[in-house]
């Protein structure tokens, strides 16, 4: 197994699993596991091939990947209840998944058009939409309205990668170089916080000041 399918494989399996607390937090049937398990978990990467024009997506081609959000799922399914702070593991696990995904989004946008801006761009993409879905279907608050870092983890996480790509280090340094710049980023946001400034509004100008 290649760096790239290891990488596809990690994000995919992570990003399940999220999915699979959001339905344990949300108390639903095996049903209701397997759906937000394999929504998550395919979400960022199905996303990501429709821009590329990567079709037939990667889970149609490779259906194992159906199968890895299937098993995450069982597992997840049987074991919930007995993790006490499931939000907590969930965030974490999140953080795992951006880490692994936008590396990931990274590498197929360079590899199919050579642009470190497009490479940029998709594995940000790919990195935070699966989480998007997953909160939007789980109807819990979406990780993008966090005060704390999110895209942003992404968004270092692809820059490292296609900046050490670019500058000709071999696949698994690029790929351990924007891994661990991602997950050191989420990593601090969620453990110290980290976050830019808000916007505050002003009040409105006088009628009469604008005429």
């Amino acid at each position: 197994m290649s760096i790239l399918e290891l990488l596809d494989y990690t994000g995919v399996a992570v990003f399940a699993a999220t999915g699979a607390l959001s339905a344990s937090r949300k108390q639903l049937d095996i049903i209701g596991f397997l759906f937000l398990a394999a929504a998550t978990g395919i979400g960022g990467g199905t996303f990501r091939d429709v821009i590329l024009g990567a079709t037939p997506v990667f889970w149609v081609v490779n259906p194992t990947y159906l199968i890895v959000c299937v098993v995450v799922a069982l597992v997840v399914f049987v074991l919930a209840h007995r993790i006490e702070s499931r939000y907590r593991l969930l965030l974490w696990l999140d953080a795992m998944g951006v880490s692994a995904y936008c590396v990931m989004g990274a590498a197929k946008g360079f590899a199919a058009t050579g642009s470190p801006t497009v490479a940029i761009t998709t594995g940000v993409l790919t990195a935070s939409f699966g989480g998007i879905i997953r909160d939007l279907l789980a109807n819990e608050p979406s990780v993008l309205l966090r005060p704390e870092v999110y895209v942003t983890a992404a968004l270092i996480g692809s820059a490292a990668f296609t900046a050490a790509t670019v500058a000709g280090a071999p696949l698994w340094l690029a790929s351990a170089i924007g891994i661990g710049a991602a997950f050191v980023v989420r990593g601090g946001a969620l453990r110290f916080g980290w976050r830019f400034p808000i916007y505050k509004p002003r009040p409105g100008r006088h009628p009469d000041d604008v005429m």
